[in-house]
């Protein structure tokens, strides 16, 4: 279990997030909703060790993580998969999934046959560039080179962004199964509403930084979370 406690963090003078806190555990998807520049992207960046949080504490599994490193929180197993996918353009598709074999021991440095099955897209494009992929391609590379590193926490940046909409529900069916076998605890971050909407056990909604809603799915109406995120 991903737990937050009290997080604040700063861009320079400005603070960002103001004592934000969130639960996320295995077999369960953690949505985080609000309009643009609330602290969404802000937070998962603190998770992963992309940003350095100012206070408060992250927890995985009881164990403080501490103020850690990009590095540190993948080899915690923390995954995430950035707003833009973040892949690289002029390795093959591959080769970009091989990147993540970097937190993995020697020995089971391999592509699983189920990242192919969960996107077999993957395979017959596996010697094309990254960058010649479609957005929604480049996506599920994203996520596939998340996988490989088999996490514990898998973090979504706005993963429907720009995506056409066959593929927004395959990413949706790959998320609905990872729910399933419950070894993942997921942190999405989406504006796509009705996405977040039908996948979410627990909503957590910000508002300049603060969250003004924190509720399980079946104890939240619909028309509650749009009230809180339209804010």
């Amino acid at each position: 279990m991903l737990e937050v406690k009290d997080l604040t963090l700063h861009y320079g003078a400005s603070q960002i997030l103001h004592g934000v806190s969130l639960v996320a555990r295995p077999g369960a998807v953690t949505a985080v909703m609000g309009t643009n520049g609330v602290g969404k992207t802000s937070l998962l960046r603190a998770i992963a060790g992309r940003h350095p949080y100012s206070g408060g504490s992250i927890t995985l599994d009881g164990q403080a993580l501490g103020h850690l490193s990009a590095v540190q929180a993948a080899r915690a197993g923390i995954a995430y998969v950035p707003q833009g996918r973040e892949i690289f353009p002029l390795l093959s598709v591959t080769e970009n999934l091989q990147t993540g074999f970097a937190c993995l021991p020697r020995g089971e440095r391999r592509v699983p046959e189920r990242i192919y099955e969960l996107f077999p897209v993957l395979k017959q494009m596996g010697e094309r560039r990254g960058g010649d992929l479609s957005g929604g391609q480049q996506q599920q590379l994203a996520i596939a080179r998340a996988l490989i590193m088999r996490p514990r926490v898998l973090l979504l940046d706005e993963p429907t962004e720009g995506i056409q909409p066959n593929i927004i529900k395959q990413i949706g069916k790959v998320i609905e199964l990872l729910r399933e076998e419950g070894e993942i605890a997921v942190v999405l971050v989406e504006q796509y509403f009705d996405f977040a909407h039908d996948l979410a056990d627990q909503f957590c909604v910000l508002n300049r930084g603060e969250v003004v809603l924190s509720r399980a799915a079946g104890s939240v109406t619909r028309e509650e979370i749009l009230e809180r995120v339209s804010l």
